[in-house]
């Protein structure tokens, strides 16, 4: 049902490129062209359903959920040990989000655990296309999963809970992409601008699991964003590159000496001075 509604949508906000020829014929299989094109731009595209179904100006690019109230591209979760929570309604998508979860975990100090009566945490949800905040907003954060979001587009998803723009708004995206204005569906240019951010001074990475696709808000079909130079894997959703990895571990700081807490600090001197306490049979005995 989902996969009609949409269709149909897109299908009547398209009809001014649809074949207008007065053949009955003609115009039904165009119609059923754009009709297929736009189950196949859904299929490849689910992270841009919830601003397209909702039409909701508190969603940008697609999948980022706008926060009124602080600057969630400055906020990072105040520990890497982050709670979780599945809403019920997601009971059958279960292993997605832990293989999600654990794909972040992998290579990085960031881990995920089930919330018990932690404050601030993570709670996934049902909706139609998959979507998240920018960053640690605080309380109970959703992270929306919807019927099209595979496990890849979830790691987007949490990435983006974390603290990361898309790789593709970098203010030096010239130098590797070029974005088409002219295919861009109406409305929708203002999820192409460019963002402010921590790069790290690390590298473009268009493999990135947060670098769009050519075909996101696609109006005709063609491209949106082409890559300057012959790059297999722009949009990919497979896996987390290795500079994706390197970001995750740079923000949050897992290559830093470990922080002692107060406690661990006492149980270290009381180790010291036991140590030092020589026995006196010890002594004697030298």
């Amino acid at each position: 049902m989902l996969h009609l509604l949409l269709a149909a949508l897109l299908l009547v906000g398209s009809c001014k490129d649809v074949d207008s020829s007065p053949l009955p014929e003609v115009k039904k299989e165009s119609q059923k062209g754009w009709f297929n094109r736009m189950l196949d731009y859904m299929e490849s595209n689910p992270e841009t359903l919830e601003e397209l179904m909702t039409h909701s100006s508190a969603v940008l690019e697609g999948d980022m959920v706008l926060s009124n109230d602080r600057n969630a591209v400055e906020s990072t979760w105040p520990t890497p040990e982050i709670p979780y929570a599945i809403s019920p309604e997601l009971e059958s998508r279960t292993d997605d989000i832990l293989s999600a979860m654990a794909m972040v975990s992998k290579h990085t100090c960031v881990s995920f655990h089930k919330r018990t009566s932690e404050t601030n945490y993570l709670l996934f949800v049902i909706s139609k296309g998959c979507a998240s905040y920018v960053g640690f907003i605080g309380a109970e954060q959703p992270v929306f999963v919807g019927p099209l979001c595979k496990v890849g587009n979830i790691v987007h998803e949490i990435l983006h809970a974390l603290g990361f723009h898309h790789e593709h708004t970098r203010e030096d995206r010239e130098q590797y992409i070029t974005v088409l204005p002219s295919n861009i569906m109406d409305g929708m240019e203002r999820n192409f601008k460019k963002q402010q951010g921590k790069t790290f001074d690390l590298r473009y990475d268009i493999t990135s699991i947060m670098h769009y696709g050519s075909g996101y808000f696609s109006l005709n079909g063609l491209p949106t964003i082409v890559p300057n130079t012959d790059v297999k894997g722009m949009g990919q959703r497979d896996k987390m590159t290795k500079m994706d990895i390197e970001r995750v571990r740079l923000l949050y700081s897992c290559d830093a000496p470990e922080q002692k807490t107060e406690e661990k600090q006492s149980s270290d001197v009381r180790k010291e001075i036991a140590n030092m306490y020589v026995p006196m049979h010890d002594v004697a005995s030298a």
